[in-house]
């Protein structure tokens, strides 16, 4: 059988698409083939590892990716991560069959505070990797 093709996107590639993929791979297992990429990469959010640590899934080795390098690939699935009120440039990627947005904030840019909107987004993600697992896509 040939892996479904997921690629997670949104700005900064720092944190909601890092535990996106956690997630999907921790849940799916070997189900799908996931990579995660961003329009403007910035660090791997120390933050975000922790809030994952806590839960048991490690994304300790991911790095942040520019989508540019998936350019000319086809995936089955783009998921965008962006937050549509507050980063009305969230990237997009033309290689992909079927698109979702789930809208969720930029922990970055909470008024929670940093690690109670990253836990808050990571528990988000979760319910929608859930779905998404639980549908087949």
């Amino acid at each position: 059988m040939i892996k479904q093709k997921v690629l997670f996107l949104c700005t900064g590639n720092s944190s909601r698409t890092q535990m996106a993929e956690g997630f999907l791979r921790k849940m799916a297992g070997g189900e799908f083939d996931v990579v995660n990429a961003g329009g403007s990469p910035e660090e791997l959010s120390p933050v975000a590892i922790e809030a994952m640590r806590e839960i048991g899934i490690d994304i300790s080795q991911h790095e942040t990716k520019d989508v540019a390098k998936y350019l000319g690939e086809r995936f089955t699935y783009l998921i965008q991560l962006c937050d549509r009120q507050k980063e009305p440039a969230c990237p997009i990627f033309p290689g992909a069959i079927y698109r979702l947005h789930w809208d969720l904030e930029d922990p970055q840019h909470s008024d929670l505070g940093l690690y109670a909107a990253t836990r808050r987004v990571r528990d988000e993600i979760r319910r929608h990797v859930e779905n998404f697992v639980q549908n087949g896509g």
